[in-house]
């Protein structure tokens, strides 16, 4: 990225458009190697300004909600899979309206919405999430197959049950994973559910598929997709999310102060807990263009947000110089499950959003202000 930092008003998300269509190539190529079809995860990227780059590589979204699936009948323009622990009643005449393929997580959702798919007067594929009965997520919350789940369909709930008006299958249970551990499931998934695939039309391989990563062996996926097309003669889709904008943006911030504790802290105007909230949730450390470990630069310095958490801490850093008021201070990998879960907690804030291109030319597409506070309140 070929930027001014410090021409930059923060706090700014800032997305990477030549990244992006790196990312992009490598997806696309997966699609024509196999003939699997890829779809763009909302909950992980929303940001509907690279919408029109993104669709000309992708086949369309997947939605986990009315309000997701809106936004990717209008502003996407192609496929809308819908994938739910259940659905809301009075939500879905609009449902139906809006996808092309509805996931149900039970038989109980499935017979309860079943005649609003009918109703809906257009072709609806609906399919089932299994539970694939193998764990492989580095992290318990983000383990759809833990012990009592509430998500996915286990096989011996489909004994006895009527599978007409199915016609494919969805599983999701990784995350942030390389080609191993899909290996590895798909091994369960057959050992469990082959009698049904084999009646199935497309199997949904979900997402957590860090395909865009370097090292990412892309030859095991294909081979994956290539096999599962061929033994059981299903479409096969993916639904990255993280993978579409992986290293594709940054956050940029800007320090208001530096207070000393027994080491200097920084009090940035961007906040874990409100911009960045997976810092905490996963947790992790994200890393700084132009920072080091503790104790591995001259100078160690702990970033933290300026809400009234007292664990709105990002992490310690080491720096070549001190970090001074008005310094920028820009994390790197910002993309993804940040702009789709950041929130006005403390009426904070909220980081502009912009684009850059591969000559550093900066387009911001939306500044964030008090009504948009407000208007999440009464």
């Amino acid at each position: 990225m070929k930027v001014d930092w410090d021409a930059i008003a923060t706090p700014c998300y800032l997305c990477d458009t030549e990244a992006l269509q790196r990312n992009l190539d490598v997806l696309s190529s997966v699609a024509r190697r196999t003939g699997c079809k890829v779809l763009l995860a909302l909950k992980a990227f929303a940001m509907f300004g690279v919408f029109p780059l993104l669709r000309e590589y992708l086949h369309g979204v997947s939605a986990s909600s009315l309000h997701e699936a809106k936004l990717g009948a209008e502003e996407f323009g192609r496929e809308v899979h819908l994938c739910a622990p259940a659905y809301r009643d009075d939500e879905m005449a609009e449902l139906v309206s809006l996808a092309d393929c509805i996931v149900f997580n039970s038989f109980s959702q499935w017979r309860r919405h079943r005649p609003a798919v009918a109703a809906a007067g257009r072709k609806i594929h609906c399919g089932l999430r299994i539970n694939p009965e193998h764990s492989e997520a580095p992290a318990a919350i983000y383990d759809p197959c833990a012990p009592h789940s509430r998500l996915g369909i286990r096989r011996e709930q489909f004994d006895g049950q009527d599978l007409e008006g199915i016609t494919g299958l969805h599983f999701h249970s990784l995350c942030e994973q390389g080609a191993e551990p899909l290996v590895r499931t798909v091994a369960s998934v057959e050992a469990h559910f082959a009698d049904i695939l084999g009646r199935m039309d497309w199997l949904n391989l979900g997402g957590g598929h860090h395909i865009t990563r370097d090292g990412y062996d892309l030859d095991a996926m294909c081979g994956v997709i290539d096999r599962l097309q061929q033994r059981y003669g299903v479409d096969v889709y993916i639904e990255p999310g993280e993978a579409v904008a992986l290293n594709a943006g940054v956050l940029v911030a800007s320090v208001l102060d530096i207070v000393e504790n027994g080491m200097p802290v920084a009090i940035l105007d961007t906040s874990a807990a409100a911009h960045m909230p997976d810092v905490l949730e996963m947790p992790y450390r994200p890393e700084v263009i132009g920072a080091g470990e503790p104790g591995e630069k001259a100078h160690t310095c702990r970033l933290a947000g300026p809400t009234c958490l007292a664990g709105d801490v990002i992490g310690d850093y080491s720096f070549d110089a001190p970090l001074a008021v008005g310094d920028h201070v820009v994390f790197c990998d910002m993309a993804h499950y940040t702009m789709v879960k950041n929130n006005t907690f403390n009426g904070i804030q909220l980081p502009a959003i912009a684009t850059c291109d591969g000559d550093g030319a900066v387009t911001v597409i939306r500044r964030f202000g008090y009504e948009d506070f407000k208007g999440r309140l009464s």
